[in-house]
């Protein structure tokens, strides 16, 4: 069972390593950048927040400077994994189902005793590498890089973080596979992918206060709050079960167009 899900997950593994090496020391960057830059503002480190532009503001979530925990909400959670990650994901599973119809590797596939359904569902759960590695690595190297610069956070609010970001995740990889079911060439559906959660991310912010606050709600950035983790240790998991039904049903969006697909 699950052979394709397997074949595609191994294959995953030497990416899923490169990306969490890679944020893992783009984490540890901000963590040991963190004690100078605080030490030499001193009390005024917050008036910094002045100085930013209030579009930039509410989009990355800066709103306090002061502490280690607002400092990684906004510079590293926000930025690093909400927009960076999302988007990561989002690229990749734009690719799952076009990339093979692109090389005409799809015929081959569904010419075996496979169903469509499965097809989509399997290269989606091949994305489970990636997501499992960095949710684990990640918030350890958080914990215990803001513990050797005597700056340390919670690891129960971290690991919550990262536990809630889990549908968020999942949520930007079902954009991209839904896109990679309505485009038969992978840079088309990966450029599409990308251009939607850019436009979520940035819109949901620029929206937020405004009389069309309201439209931010199709926003999967607009159920995921660093601040309020890390900072008021405040869990939303009502915000989680949303993201998780998002996810459901992108994937059954992308499996029923898949279904109505013609593969040339």
């Amino acid at each position: 069972m699950l052979e394709i899900a397997r074949y595609e997950g191994r294959h995953r593994i030497r990416g899923a390593a490169v990306a969490t090496a890679a944020l893992s020391a783009f984490a540890l960057l901000y963590i040991f950048v963190y004690p100078t830059f605080a030490e030499s503002l001193g009390s005024d480190i917050d008036q910094l927040l002045e100085a930013y532009p209030e579009a930039l503001s509410k989009a990355f979530g800066v709103q306090s400077l002061a502490t280690m925990e607002g400092y990684l909400a906004s510079e590293l959670y926000t930025f690093g994994w909400l927009l960076i990650v999302g988007l990561y994901f989002a690229y990749a599973a734009a690719s799952l189902i076009a990339a093979d119809v692109e090389r005409e590797r799809m015929d081959m596939l569904l010419s075996l005793p496979v169903s469509r359904a499965r097809v989509v569902l399997e290269q989606f759960a091949s994305l489970a590498v990636p997501l499992v590695a960095l949710s684990a690595v990640v918030p350890v190297v958080v914990v215990l890089g803001t513990a050797a610069v005597d700056y340390p956070v919670p690891a129960a609010d971290v690991a919550v973080l990262h536990l809630l970001s889990l549908p968020y995740l999942t949520t930007c990889a079902g954009i991209g596979l839904v896109a990679s079911v309505i485009f038969d060439r992978a840079s088309l559906a990966q450029r599409a992918a990308v251009g939607v959660l850019v436009a979520l991310f940035f819109g949901e912010s620029l929206l937020t206060g405004t009389d069309y606050e309201a439209a931010g709600a199709v926003s999967p950035t607009r159920y995921v709050d660093p601040n309020a983790v890390l900072r008021e240790s405040e869990y939303a998991v009502a915000d989680a079960l949303v993201l998780v039904v998002a996810t459901l049903a992108l994937v059954g969006l992308a499996v029923v167009i898949f279904r109505r697909t013609d593969i040339e």
